[in-house]
């Protein structure tokens, strides 16, 4: 069946109970048991260790990544604690795209370094460089594409290889564009991490995380962190997720439709200096965005002239879109990674990957493209 089918249908099944067509909030702690002899025999014990609601998503994200199967979290950053955990120890090395989302950065740098886990934060766009980067101890291979504000892309075919040849796993923070336009598990990738919060969910309603494998094995040793740490995602979560799931492809090609056309105006427009799209002919890498993905998603970034202060001025006083820390959701967002998603990140790194002070981050909403334009252009004064 095609992703649209899939995304509304799988891993839900009518309630056996009472014909349902919306998988129950199983709301529960614990679940009676028939006998000691058939402990389990229906699935579930304990809800830390698993929850129907919740398996109900974790299934159909497995099916439309095309992993083996997925687990399910709080947040976007357990899941990121999660992949670390089930695979670095003391002593190990990783490797992290350069340009990331600020709490991976501050996870690595300043909690498992902590413990002795080595990070290099490498340019992945160059695979030459990933190559470059790896150590005999090097466990896991963390790649953001796009990444996390600058929209820096990485050939994930090409780093796949890499990693498989050394033995490495190698996984993929998706979250920007989702399985419906990229689907990393199919170019080579072992892992695919997801915040929920983004594009799954869609509507601003709840934080959450997923891990996605490409095997069983890798599913066991990430859910064997989840059980012993208690990194849940909650039943309530699951089913607001499993609803934004339904309305993923209509939401993403509106979105980036919109996305094109807002770019288009910022790059024509005398005070913007740069806009950076993948779907722009000037966008650095066009012809990876076009080869290893299917769209090109619904964020952007761009810089006013002025710098800092004119961009400041902007996204204080601009109307309709939302000056506010999150992105994919139907509400067009504005955010200052600098002062905002990427304040944890010290400031000679940060320009040393390009994230700028006078960058704007820009998450398109559904609204009426010709508004949230008219909003831009006012603003832009």
């Amino acid at each position: 069946m095609g992703f649209t089918t899939r995304q509304i249908h799988s891993g839900v099944e009518p309630d056996p109970v009472s014909g349902s067509i919306l998988t129950p909030i199983y709301q529960t702690t614990t679940y009676v048991q028939d006998s000691v002899d058939e402990y389990l025999a229906k699935g579930y014990s304990y809800s830390r260790s698993a929850n129907p609601t919740v398996r109900a998503l974790e299934v159909k994200l497995a099916d439309l990544e095309g992993g083996a199967d997925c687990s399910c979290y709080g947040t976007g950053m357990a899941a990121i604690n999660a992949l670390f955990m089930a695979c670095l120890n003391a002593g190990d090395h990783c490797v992290i795209s350069d340009v990331a989302y600020g709490g991976t950065y501050r996870l690595a740098t300043k909690i498992y370094s902590r413990f002795g886990v080595e990070f290099t934060f490498a340019d992945t766009s160059d695979t030459d460089a990933v190559a470059a980067s790896l150590r005999d101890n090097t466990r896991l291979v963390l790649t953001e594409t796009p990444a996390n504000p600058t929209l820096k892309l990485t050939d994930l075919a090409a780093v796949s290889k890499l990693t498989r040849a050394r033995g490495i796993p190698h996984a993929v923070d998706n979250t920007f564009l989702t399985p419906y336009y990229q689907r990393p598990l199919e170019l080579g990738a072992d892992i695919v991490v997801h915040s929920t919060t983004k594009y799954f969910d869609g509507h601003n309603a709840t934080v959450g995380g997923a891990v996605i494998t490409a095997t069983q094995d890798l599913d066991d040793q990430v859910r064997f962190v989840q059980n012993a740490t208690g990194t849940i995602m909650s039943p309530f979560v699951a089913f607001l997720t499993l609803q934004g799931c339904k309305t993923l492809s209509v939401r993403l090609e509106r979105q980036s439709a919109s996305a094109l056309a807002i770019a288009q105006f910022l790059e024509a427009h005398p005070k913007v200096t740069k806009v950076c799209y993948p779907g722009l002919e000037s966008f650095a890498q066009a012809d990876l965005a076009r080869s290893q993905a299917s769209g090109f998603g619904a964020m952007l970034w761009f810089e006013v002239a002025g710098g800092l202060a004119s961009g400041k001025a902007l996204m204080d006083c601009i109307d309709l879109w939302s000056l506010a820390e999150n992105l994919g959701s139907v509400e067009s967002l504005i955010t200052h990674p600098v002062t905002m998603t990427h304040a944890d990140v010290e400031e000679a790194e940060r320009h040393r990957v390009g994230i700028t002070d006078g960058l704007v981050r820009a998450s398109v909403g559904l609204e009426d493209t010709a508004d949230l334009i008219d909003a831009l252009r006012e603003a832009l004064g």
